[in-house]
C-alpha cells in the first residue's frame, strides 16, 4: 500500500529537504565575487591567514574571511583556499628572479650594501636574500646615515670593494639628502652609490595593503613615528618590545615583491647591479 504521508520526517537530513546547496569555490586569482551582506564586488588578488582580499574597479581592497556569504554570478558559494599549484617550470624567487640551479655558496664579495637599520636589513633579505646569497652581497646596517662617514674613513671602498647605500626620506631638502650629496662629493664618492625611498621609514616601504590598512597613519611632528604608528593603529607601543613585535607583524604580511613600494624596489636593484657589476 503507498504511503500517503511520504517519507520519515525524522529521518537523516531532513533539515536540509528543500535547501539549496551552497558549492565550495576555491578563491583564486582575478575571481570576481560580491559579498552577499552589503553587495560589495571585487576580484580576488590574495588569500593569506584564513581571509580573501577582494579588489574592487576603483583599486580598493578590503579583507573578508572565508567561508560562506559570497556571491558567484548571482549563485550562493563557500570560498575555499585555493589548492597549491604543483611547481611549474623554472621557480621564481620572492624579488621576482628565477631560482638559480643548485650551487655551492658562493665566497662573500668585498663590496656590500649598507642600509639604515636592522629593519631595512630584515625586509631587504626577506626579498631578496636569494639573490644576494647567488651574488655573495653582505648586507649591513648603519644604524643611521649620519654615521656613514665614520664607516667611509674607517673601511674606506676601492674599485674592488663597492659600497651601494640604502636611505630612507631620500627627499630634496632633508637631513638625508644633505648628508648623501656632501658624501658624494668627497674622495669616496667614485666607488660610492647612494640611493633611497622617500618615505619616513621603512615600514612605509610595505603597502597598506599587504599589511590589512587602509593607508599608513599620519604622524604629527613631535612624536616619534613608529610609536605614533602603532597608536594610530590600535597596536601595543608602550615599550620596545610592542615596537618590535609591530614589525614582525609587518614584515611577516610580506610575501614577494608585490607587496612592496615600487619606490623601494628599483632603487634596491640598482645597488645590487652596482655592487656586483
Amino acid at each position: 500500500m503507498d504511503d500517503r504521508y511520504g517519507t520519515d520526517v525524522l529521518a537523516a537530513g531532513w533539515r536540509d529537504v528543500g535547501r539549496k546547496k551552497v558549492s565550495d569555490v576555491a578563491a583564486e586569482t582575478d575571481l570576481v565575487v560580491e559579498v552577499a551582506a552589503d553587495g560589495y564586488c571585487g576580484a580576488v588578488v590574495a588569500v593569506r591567514g584564513g581571509n580573501v582580499e577582494l579588489e574592487d574597479r576603483l583599486g580598493k581592497v578590503r579583507i573578508f574571511p572565508l567561508g560562506g556569504g559570497f556571491l558567484v554570478d548571482g549563485e550562493p558559494v563557500r570560498l575555499v583556499p585555493p589548492k597549491a599549484a604543483a611547481p611549474a617550470g623554472r621557480m621564481r624567487t620572492a624579488s621576482g628572479s628565477f631560482v638559480a640551479p643548485q650551487q655551492r655558496a658562493r665566497v662573500a664579495r668585498a663590496s656590500r650594501i649598507l642600509v639604515e637599520g636592522r629593519h631595512d636589513a630584515e625586509l631587504v633579505e626577506k626579498v631578496w636574500g636569494a639573490d644576494l646569497r647567488v651574488e655573495g652581497v653582505v648586507v649591513e646596517y648603519l644604524q643611521g646615515v649620519d654615521l656613514l662617514g665614520d664607516l667611509l674613513r674607517d673601511e674606506p671602498p676601492s674599485a674592488e670593494r663597492r659600497y651601494g647605500v640604502l636611505v630612507d626620506h631620500l627627499v630634496a631638502g632633508s637631513k638625508e639628502t644633505r648628508i648623501a650629496e656632501q658624501i658624494l662629493r668627497g674622495q669616496h664618492g667614485k666607488h660610492l652609490k647612494i640611493v633611497g625611498h622617500p618615505h619616513i621609514d621603512v615600514w612605509q616601504c610595505v603597502r597598506p595593503e599587504a599589511v590589512g590598512i587602509r593607508a599608513w597613519p599620519q604622524v604629527p611632528r613631535g612624536i616619534d613615528w613608529k610609536t605614533g604608528v602603532c597608536r594610530a593603529l590600535g597596536w601595543p607601543a608602550d615599550d620596545q618590545a610592542d615596537i618590535a613585535h609591530a614589525w614582525q607583524r609587518i614584515l611577516g604580511s610580506v610575501r614577494t615583491y608585490r607587496d612592496l613600494d615600487p619606490t623601494l624596489l628599483g632603487r634596491v636593484e640598482e645597488l645590487i647591479d652596482f655592487v656586483t657589476a
